[in-house]
């Protein structure tokens, strides 16, 4: 069956549920009665004219289906006579299923009006109301600017977005969900806790000992210090005024581990007032963790071992005893609060410049701290060295740093919002506050100016940097006791600490 084609223009006339005959055409014919046509295939159709278009100058198939004019217009006498048809199986063709035109719904020229034929051809008729093809809706021109600013936009965002999530993973590069429980750290002491060899804990912790050279003041290789591996995923733990000028200048940091193999390292993070820091280091995974054991454990006299580089000499051993416990050193930085209070384990170890960052440790080949600072005459004869008086961060505090810098990059320390008094008080029986900040810890526990804290947890505080380094081995959101005297009264209070950034 050929496709319909169908005119425009024309209001229907004839209901669309007209019966045809397959024989003899439609029961009844619309007005003006159609011309009649053949009922079989005729041989030799005049003209060869195209389906329904008279005078077509279209190339029409030779014989069968007729090509008759448009459906309901009339004919030339000479179309509608009827010529004899050729005998039963002679001719160009056999004969055929009888054919009619098909009468459109709605009357001549169908549903659209006049100016198009429409033949179906031989064989079944398509149902009355044969429905049009619709052209589709074309696009509004206006739609394109809003679709091509929209897409701009989009891709903005996303740049955007994206930039900043490489920024985010960038800074954040060498952190770890779960902190310190999620990496794999040596849990286990090397030697036994009554091994009397030093040699033994040198050959125990040397493959664990690195050390660091990084950018100072925009020199390459300006500042040299110690460290050690402190778990199997490449992370280094040493001092932050090693690699503090090249963090901040995004300069180069050189790890060198036992074996002088060089590898890159960056900053996971730091704390200033804490004096440490987390580096990861690129193929850190071959290298061996050191254990972690307990400052809080050793007695004064104990033998202790510092490991690192001395004045850049690689893999230095040293050793000697604990002098003193929870000792209060200072160190400045650039402000109060990047000072840096320790609670430190003091040695007769020989520390150098250089040995910052390295390990101290016990005869069990446990680390119970990090070497960080040494005690000067106040000479001006250049850089100081060792005169047997030397400190070290105790293990507690470096576990709570590190933790914290492993989560999140970043180290909090605990504050109660008031200054103290820091020298010049030879003979003072505690902290003199002098100046309680408003909407902080001090001023609702009741603290004020002039008052004295002489002790923190029934620790007695001599000073103020004594009160300090009393409050920073606490955590912020920790609740101590304070011992106050005010105007000769002594009271205890309660202080919540509050916590910051550094």
């Amino acid at each position: 069956m050929s496709d319909e084609h169908k005119p425009d223009g024309q209001t229907p006339e004839q209901p669309h549920d007209q019966s045809y005959d397959a024989s003899t055409g439609p029961s009844a014919a619309p007005e003006p009665p159609a011309p009649e046509e053949p009922t079989q295939p005729l041989a030799g159709w005049p003209d060869g004219r195209a389906y329904g278009r008279p005078g077509s100058e279209d190339i029409a198939p030779a014989g069968p289906p007729p090509y008759g004019s448009t459906y309901g217009q009339q004919q030339p006498p000479q179309q509608q006579q009827q010529q004899p048809a050729p005998p039963q199986g002679q001719g160009p063709y056999a004969p055929a299923a009888p054919t009619v035109p098909f009468a459109p719904p709605g009357g001549p020229g169908g549903p659209g009006g006049q100016g198009e034929s429409m033949y179906f051809g031989p064989g079944p008729y398509p149902p009355a109301g044969y429905p049009r093809q619709q052209r589709p809706r074309p696009f509004p021109l206006w739609a394109w600017p809003a679709i091509a600013a929209l897409a701009l936009v989009v891709g903005v965002l996303g740049g955007l977005a994206g930039g900043a999530l490489q920024d985010e993973l960038a800074s954040q590069r060498g952190t770890v969900d779960n902190g310190l429980d999620g990496v794999r750290t040596q849990s286990a002491a090397p030697l036994d806790a009554d091994n009397g060899s030093v040699p033994a804990v040198a050959q125990a912790l040397l493959p664990s000992t690195v050390q660091i050279v990084a950018e100072f003041d925009g020199q390459a290789a300006g500042a040299t210090g110690s460290g050690f591996v402190l778990d199997r995923e490449g992370h280094i733990v040493t001092n932050n005024h090693v690699v503090a000028s090249a963090a901040e200048d995004d300069g180069p940091i050189v790890v060198i581990d036992h074996e002088g193999k060089r590898h890159e390292a960056t900053v996971v993070g730091r704390s200033a007032v804490y004096d440490l820091a987390v580096l990861d280091v690129e193929d850190g995974e071959g290298l061996e963790p050191a254990a972690l054991g307990r400052s809080q454990v050793l007695r004064v006299g104990d033998p202790v071992i510092a490991f690192g580089a001395p004045l850049g000499l690689s893999q230095t051993v040293t050793s000697g005893i604990v002098s003193a416990l929870d000792r209060p050193v200072t160190t400045s930085g650039e402000s109060d609060d990047e000072s840096s209070y320790i609670n430190a384990v003091q040695t007769d170890a020989a520390i150098n410049p250089g040995n910052s960052g390295g390990p101290l440790v016990n005869l069990a080949g446990e680390v119970v701290g990090v070497n960080s600072a040494i005690a000067t005459n106040g000479g001006s004869s250049g850089e100081a060295g060792n005169i047997g008086v030397g400190f070290a961060i105790p293990i507690e505090q470096v576990i709570t740093t590190v933790d914290q810098i492993l989560r999140t990059g970043k180290a909090e320390y605990p504050v109660i919002g008031a200054q103290v008094r820091t020298g010049g008080e030879p003979d003072s029986a505690g902290a003199t506050i002098t100046e309680v900040m408003p909407d902080t810890p001090a001023e609702r526990a009741g603290l004020l100016k002039d008052d004295i804290i002489t002790a923190v947890d029934d620790k007695p505080v001599n000073d103020g940097i004594a009160l300090i380094v009393a409050i920073r081995t606490h955590l912020p959101g920790d609740t101590v006791e304070m011992s106050v005297i005010r105007g000769g009264d002594e009271q205890v209070v309660e202080v919540e600490l509050d916590g910051k950034v550094g």
